[in-house]
């Protein structure tokens, strides 16, 4: 080997070792835990929903109420739309009065509504709660990375049934949404607890 070719590889494994002992001498470097946005939510404060449907509750005056657009929707189908969390609760609301077929029909529609949520739930519970008015309500809370984490439908079985569930209109994962999770599901047992057929 050439004297210049040895000064050019001397030069060239000088400069490689310099550069690892700098990156020897550098402090540890520690991953920190994941952060989420810190999400600023109001005060619960509710309104009674405006007459004109064959129920009435209260909600939250941070929420909007709409009409359901979808192309299936019945006429008291709503939406309890909160702009600034994302968060819709989506309203059903079948008369089933007194015809049994129906009302069987709409009890194994809500099941099969909360169990298509089974392939990406860590767990579903299921809890069977009386409101304040006397009528029975089946509350479902939904853990992992499910479309919807609460809902709860409520039947005198006669005539009335009425389901409510929580969807997010973001990609956000649910670890991140969880305080306003819980914010909203506060808020749909208030719905609960002051609904009341007309």
């Amino acid at each position: 080997m050439s004297a210049s070719r040895f000064w050019v590889w001397a030069v060239a494994l000088g400069g490689a070792a310099g550069s690892l002992a700098a990156c020897s001498s550098a402090p540890d470097y520690t991953p920190k835990p994941k952060g989420y946005n810190r999400i600023d939510l109001p005060p619960h404060r509710y309104r009674t929903l405006p007459a004109g449907h064959p129920y009435t509750f209260e909600y939250s005056q941070y929420a909007k109420v709409l009409r359901d657009s979808s192309y299936m929707a019945q006429p008291d189908w709503l939406n309890v739309y909160y702009p600034q969390l994302h968060a819709n609760v989506q309203i059903t609301y079948t008369n089933v009065v007194r015809n049994r077929q129906l009302y069987n029909k709409m009890m194994e529609d809500a099941r099969k509504l909360t169990g298509k949520h089974q392939i990406k739930a860590t767990s579903i519970e299921e809890k069977i709660l009386r409101t304040p008015n006397g009528m029975r309500a089946s509350v479902f809370e939904l853990e992992g990375e499910v479309p919807s984490q609460f809902q709860f439908y409520t039947t005198d079985s006669t005539k009335h049934f009425f389901r409510a569930a929580l969807y997010f209109r973001t990609a956000t994962a649910n670890d991140s949404l969880a305080p306003v999770i819980e914010y909203v599901k506060y808020d749909m047992i208030k719905m609960l607890n002051t609904l009341k057929y007309k």
